[in-house]
C-alpha cells in the first residue's frame, strides 16, 4: 500500500466533466462560458461560479441557461472560451489574463441552436445539452464564490447517444470531457456498472 503525504494544491479538481453554461446578458445577447464545478442529484444541477464573472451576473438577475456537456473532442474550443469573458470592463481579478468578448459562440466556433423552454441558447456541437433555470443563486461563504441552483427542465442529446427507449443515454458511446487539476483529459472504456443501471453493460461481465 503507497504512503500518503500532504499537499496544498492550488485548485482540487480532482476529475469534473467540463460544462458550457449558455445564459442571457442583460442585452439580451447570449454569454457562454466554461466550467467544470457542477454536479446534479435528482433534477436539481448545483453549480460553483465566480462571483466576478459574467455567467454568475447573469444567473442572479435572468433564470434561464443551459448546461452543454462537453465531448473529449470539443477541447479546443472549450480552451478558447477560457480566456474569454463577457464582462466589460474585465473584471479586476481577471484583469491581465481575461479579454473581453462579446461573440462567445464565435470566438470559439460553436453554433448556437435555440432553446425549446428557455430563452438561454444550446450549443450544437455538444452532445448533452440541459435546459434549465435557476431557483437560487448565493454567494458563498468563501470569498469570490458563487453557488447556483438549477431546475432541469428539459435535456437533448445528439441521436447517437440515445437509447430506442428515448429514456437513456447509451454509454458506450458517450465520451465526456473532464477537467483533471486544469488538464483536459478523455475517458477510456467502461470498466464496469454500479448494480442501480438500468441499461445493458458495454463491457462483457
Amino acid at each position: 500500500m503507497s504512503e500518503s503525504c500532504v499537499i496544498d494544491p492550488p485548485v482540487v479538481y480532482p476529475g469534473t466533466p467540463v460544462v458550457l453554461v449558455s445564459s442571457v446578458n442583460a442585452d439580451g445577447s447570449a454569454n457562454l462560458a466554461p466550467m467544470s464545478s457542477a454536479w446534479v442529484v435528482g433534477r436539481t444541477a448545483v453549480l460553483g461560479l465566480g462571483t466576478e464573472g459574467q455567467t454568475f451576473a447573469n444567473l442572479s438577475r435572468r433564470a434561464d441557461c443551459v448546461l452543454n456537456y462537453a465531448s473529449e473532442s470539443l477541447w479546443r474550443q472549450v480552451e478558447r472560451l477560457a480566456p474569454l469573458t463577457g464582462a466589460d470592463p474585465v473584471p479586476a481579478g481577471k484583469a491581465g489574463v481575461f479579454r473581453t468578448e462579446r461573440d462567445k459562440f464565435g470566438a470559439a466556433g460553436l453554433t448556437p441552436v435555440a432553446g425549446e423552454v428557455v430563452a438561454a441558447p444550446r450549443v450544437a456541437e455538444c452532445p448533452i445539452q440541459v435546459e434549465g433555470r435557476v431557483v437560487s443563486a448565493r454567494v458563498s461563504a468563501e470569498e469570490g464564490v458563487g453557488v447556483v441552483e438549477v431546475a432541469v427542465l428539459r435535456v437533448h442529446v445528439h441521436e447517437e447517444l440515445a437509447e430506442a427507449d428515448l429514456r437513456h443515454v447509451r454509454v458506450a458511446g458517450w465520451r465526456p470531457l473532464l477537467y483533471v487539476f486544469r488538464h483536459y483529459v478523455g475517458v477510456g472504456a467502461e470498466l464496469g456498472r454500479t448494480f442501480r443501471a438500468t441499461t445493458a453493460a458495454s463491457v462483457p461481465s
